[in-house]
């Protein structure tokens, strides 16, 4: 009669391993299962972009995440995490070298500095080696990921009160900086308050696009700092409230990045 008991009791109390027990993401997303699936995505990116899976990284906690689950039985009737990229960015003044950034579930989870062999090195892959892993994400790339979370979003005083913050907690300088990343921001939040079209309102991504390249001075963005920026963007939020996926989410997720490395 004990037949369609579970053999240990606690079994039936199991449950998948999710993103968030092991990727710095926040949101819905965190609770999406880790299947052998999401974790094939990240090196598949890589490959994509980098013509090599690096031997270190998120997709190595992805990985044996998903074989737990698997082992487990856990993730048979689960949908997933199903968004995983890969970007790189050429960095200026330094020939050869590019920044690469790996998101989950839109949100930064890592980032490696590459650079390709000297000129006339024709080595299969693009002779592309890792030259450096950045474990720590800073104020700038932050709001960079802001760009793929909340791109499409029409800024707003709320935005641009954040990213106001941040640039002051990057710098160290409350006064905005002229042509800055939070000059811009301020200058779209008035533009869209006087303009009816959406389609014709600035958005987001336009603002953020490159604001680690932009910043006079950047640094590791802290939980101190995404606590000082959540909270400049919840007091000129109408409905004192953050957006999902905005500049104040972005700064909690790097922060919780940074404090597991």
């Amino acid at each position: 009669m004990n037949q369609n008991q579970p053999r240990r009791p606690g079994q039936s109390q199991e449950r998948p391993t999710r993103c968030g027990d092991v990727l710095p993401v926040a949101g819905g997303h965190a609770g999406e299962a880790i299947t052998p699936r999401a974790a094939d995505m990240m090196p598949s990116a890589e490959n994509r972009v980098l013509g090599r899976t690096p031997s270190d990284g998120p997709a190595s906690g992805m990985e044996s995440a998903a074989t737990r689950n698997k082992q487990r039985g856990v993730v048979r009737n689960a949908p997933g995490l199903q968004d995983v990229s890969v970007t790189q960015t050429d960095i200026p003044g330094s020939p050869g070298q590019r920044l690469v950034t790996k998101f989950v579930a839109g949100q930064a989870v890592g980032q490696y500095v590459i650079y390709r062999g000297a000129a006339g090195d024709d080595q299969g892959g693009g002779g592309c080696s890792v030259a450096m892993w950045t474990d720590k994400v800073t104020i700038g790339e932050a709001l960079e990921a802001t760009a793929t979370t909340a791109g499409d979003k029409t800024v707003e005083a709320s935005d641009a009160a954040a990213i106001q913050a941040a640039e002051a907690t990057a710098t160290g300088v409350n006064a905005v900086t002229p042509g800055g990343v939070a000059a811009a921001a301020q200058a779209a939040a008035a533009a869209n308050a006087s303009r009816d079209r959406n389609d014709d309102k600035t958005r987001l991504g336009q603002v953020v696009k490159e604001a680690a390249m932009r910043l006079p001075v950047d640094k590791v963005a802290t939980r101190r700092d995404a606590e000082r920026v959540l909270a400049a963007e919840m007091r000129n939020s109408p409905d004192l409230l953050t957006y999902p996926g905005g500049v104040g989410a972005s700064m909690v997720a790097a922060a919780r990045l940074n404090q597991q490395r």
